[in-house]
């Protein structure tokens, strides 16, 4: 077993239920270093304790804030090393403030188009024939149309 002080013995379906993950994720994390590899019993099973379940538990936590598992990885390695990571998490709050804040500002503009386009369509006879498809939206500014941005997803480790 490798040198943990905890006493705690958990196998990766308990840990996974306690940590509110499944079991493949928590092999994922270890594939890509958020986990480090554990202690396994002589028949192979891994074996946890209570250090990988604060850690599990965090990277859940960091993830919930927006966090990418690149900048978890980041500010676990930095812990691991003996630092404080917290000037680092204060810089990656701020980016993601910024990135929020950004989304937000886009999120408005495009209510506001919303808003037009259903006042639009409000005043638009429905028995008119004509050649488009809907004059609401055929009519609605193209600058005002805004593309929400998603997450990045984690790439899936390569078997």
């Amino acid at each position: 077993m490798s040198k943990r002080r905890e006493t705690t013995h958990l196998r990766i379906g308990e840990l996974a239920r306690r940590a509110g993950v499944n079991s493949r994720t928590i092999r994922f994390y270890e594939a890509i270093g958020l986990l480090p590899e554990p202690a396994r019993l002589p028949n192979g099973y891994r074996v946890y304790g209570a250090r990988d379940l604060e850690r599990l538990r965090f990277i859940r936590r960091a993830q919930s804030l927006g966090l990418p598992l690149d900048a978890i990885r980041d500010i676990l390695a930095l812990h691991s090393a003996g630092s404080r990571p917290c000037c680092r998490v204060r810089e990656l709050a701020e980016q993601r403030l910024a990135e929020i804040d950004r989304q937000i500002r886009e999120l408005q503009r495009l209510r506001s188009e919303l808003a037009a386009l259903v006042e639009r369509a409000a005043r638009t006879p429905q028995s008119e024939a004509g050649d488009g498809v809907c004059p609401a939206i055929e009519d609605a500014r193209p600058e005002l149309h805004v593309t929400t941005a998603r997450a990045p997803v984690a790439p899936r480790p390569q078997r």
